[in-house]
């Protein structure tokens, strides 16, 4: 049994962070219904985001469609859109509306800038949001442009991981009180909150205000180094025990340009460039092969692709091919047990059989609005 298998989530189709939760949401057994549009191109959110979903076509600007979407809230644990705000109250289809037809319905609003603010109509994409947030500002060594990993730091981790998490609390909430809520989740808020940990290293003088005199960006210890082969590792020797058996194996116990304590910034400069050199004169798999096996705090940089067979990863089943795509599988596991990603469906493939499957009682609780108002 997967944990959720007694959650229905509606999703709203669009772009990037709410497709991605409603995928996350389905990977762990949630029942979802995602209604698109009907395009002559490809759909918005790609067959891997589509995995594990069930999907119906319906336009929202149409009674027809409005209509059908009310009868799926009726029935709804959980509603996810994406769209800017205002639009869904434009549509017929704000909280007020769903709230009143089904008062346990959690109601979730994933945007860029959140509902309010000076931001909150503008357009934007998961660059932006990490940049205004402040979480962008610390990816990149002190004398080269912040670069985020694409999608992630925003759109996933301030966003979608951000709205599931409102999400499951509300449903929470609505099955003990029998009363829905309206989750606002803005990429800012989620990425600002991300940074609480280093903030917190902040306070302890880990991290400065000034790029190029924190731990993550200036500690030769703590940093990324090329190898002969063009490949890149990374180090994150922080405490003691790690840094001196670091040093054991590479050989620089006792080296002049080492013996002073670990946290004297002033030797950082010369060690860097040592280690710098160290490491560019063999290839990367030497350097997995000999600290790997180590507590030195090591990790090879490697693309998706390469991380698929890396023997770890390939332990665990992190990736697969699945219907020929390359695709991470389900998180967090439970019991020990991994769960296989759902098969990808083509958009609008379900929806004679979720019209048909609609509940008498669905049908009839809109009718029921609709002759009240």
């Amino acid at each position: 049994m997967k944990v959720l298998d007694s959650v229905r989530v509606l999703e709203i189709g669009g772009l990037g962070p709410g497709p991605f939760c409603a995928m996350h949401l389905a990977d762990l057994g949630a029942d979802v219904i995602s209604v698109v549009r009907e395009t002559k191109g490809k759909g918005t959110t790609g067959p891997l985001l589509n995995r594990g979903k069930r999907s119906v076509f319906a336009d929202l600007k149409t009674e027809e469609g409005r209509q059908l979407v009310l009868a799926l809230v009726a029935e709804a644990d959980a509603l996810i859109e994406g769209m800017r705000p205002g639009v869904m109250e434009r549509l017929g289809l704000g909280p007020e509306e769903c709230l009143a037809l089904n008062p346990r319905l959690v109601y979730g609003r994933m945007t860029g800038w959140g509902q309010s603010g000076p931001l909150a109509p503008r357009a934007g994409h998961d660059t932006n949001y990490a940049a205004v947030s402040g979480a962008l500002w610390g990816c990149s060594p002190a004398d080269a442009r912040p670069v985020s990993p694409f999608a992630v730091l925003g759109d996933i981790g301030g966003g979608a991981l951000y709205l599931m998490t409102g999400l499951l609390s509300g449903i929470v909430q609505a099955r003990a009180t029998g009363r829905g809520t309206v989750v606002d989740a803005a990429i800012v808020d989620g990425s600002a909150h991300m940074l609480n940990l280093m903030l917190s290293a902040r306070q302890s003088g880990l991290v400065a205000d000034v790029r190029g005199q924190s731990i993550h960006d200036s500690a030769p210890f703590y940093d990324t180094y090329v190898c002969a082969d063009g490949h890149h590792i990374t180090i994150g020797a922080i405490e003691p025990q790690f840094y001196a058996l670091l040093l054991d194996t590479l050989g620089l116990t006792g080296d002049a340009d080492f013996v002073s304590p670990q946290w004297d910034k002033a030797a950082w400069p010369a060690r860097r460039s040592r280690l710098a050199t160290l490491f560019l004169a063999q290839p990367r798999a030497h350097w997995q092969a000999l600290l790997e096996p180590t507590d030195a705090c090591f990790g090879a940089v490697l693309s998706p692709v390469e991380a698929a067979a890396h023997p770890h990863m390939h332990a665990r089943g992190v990736y697969s091919e699945h219907q020929g795509v390359l695709q991470a599988a389900p998180a967090p596991r439970f019991d020990g047990a991994a769960y296989a990603p759902g098969d990808a469906c083509a958009q609008g493939a379900h929806t004679q059989a979720v019209m048909d499957g609609l509940s008498q009682a669905g049908a009839q609780a809109v009718w029921r609005r609709r002759l009240a108002t």
